[in-house]
């Protein structure tokens, strides 16, 4: 009888030793919701940044953001915004990668992500849903190049420096296959970098996005003139914001830079 309640106790210490600590790692990650215009939450190599860089040119409203789940490497939040007034761009609440940057291009092998998400809105909305990506002469310095992948274009616009007779923008690349996706490529400046911009033909839509952004920017090197002895300084994911009413919810995001 003894033996047998020993070994009952033994086979149950593993879990009551584990249980603590996975209360532990739940207990660490903030899942509150934050709205200031900066703030920023970490968690792993990632931060939930609510970047309402343009929050002035817009009469009200207001954006909130908030961790719902983090495992390894992959990591689960949601936004919801609400913008009136203003024809720019309000916010770019995203999900940041701190690890592995200030790379060369030449020295990046690969960028494994994945991005599942959805989107709710009321009315309409003026927003996009995209990876933003930055790179610089040396490493951590001042933006060059900005690199943007549309998942998602909600009657915006990609910067161009080319437009057709209808006013459209007018791609510098089209029918690029990339990632399993076909994409149009645009080129313009914003007044202080240039910014590459892919966007899914046909006006798609890529809610479950899984693919290597290390084939965006090798297409760039060999193609557009980016220079391979650029150094990637930013990574992020996330939703432009100009005006509407929207919530975003991520239910996995995960990136690595090898």
């Amino acid at each position: 009888m003894f033996s047998s309640k020993l070994l009952t106790l033994v086979c149950l210490l593993p879990f009551a030793l584990a249980a603590p600590t996975e209360l532990v790692e739940r207990q660490s990650i903030d899942t509150s919701s934050h709205c200031g215009q900066w703030d920023t939450v970490t968690v792993g190599a990632y931060s939930l940044l609510l970047d309402q860089w343009g929050k002035s040119g817009a009469s009200s409203g207001s954006d909130c953001a908030q961790l719902t789940s983090f495992s390894g490497t992959t990591v689960a939040w949601k936004t919801t915004w609400n913008w009136v007034g203003g024809n720019g761009v309000k916010s770019f609440t995203n999900m940041q990668l701190n690890s592995g940057l200030n790379k060369k291009l030449s020295a990046i092998s690969s960028m494994p992500a994945t991005w599942k998400w959805s989107q709710s809105s009321s009315g309409t909305v003026v927003a996009d849903v995209a990876y933003d990506l930055f790179t610089s002469n040396t490493a951590g310095g001042s933006n060059v190049n900005e690199i943007m992948i549309w998942l998602a274009n909600y009657n915006a616009g990609p910067i161009s420096a080319a437009y057709n007779s209808d006013g459209t923008p007018k791609p510098v690349a089209s029918n690029i296959s990339l990632a399993g996706h076909t994409w149009n490529l645009y080129k313009g400046s914003n007044g202080a970098n240039e910014v590459f911009s892919f966007l899914p033909t046909g006006n798609a839509i890529i809610t479950s996005f899984s693919g290597d952004l290390n084939t965006f920017l090798k297409y760039l090197t060999s193609n557009q003139g980016v220079s391979t002895s650029q150094f990637l300084v930013t990574a992020q994911g996330g939703t432009e914001a100009t005006s509407g009413s929207a919530t975003l919810t991520t239910s996995a995001f995960s990136l690595v830079i090898n």
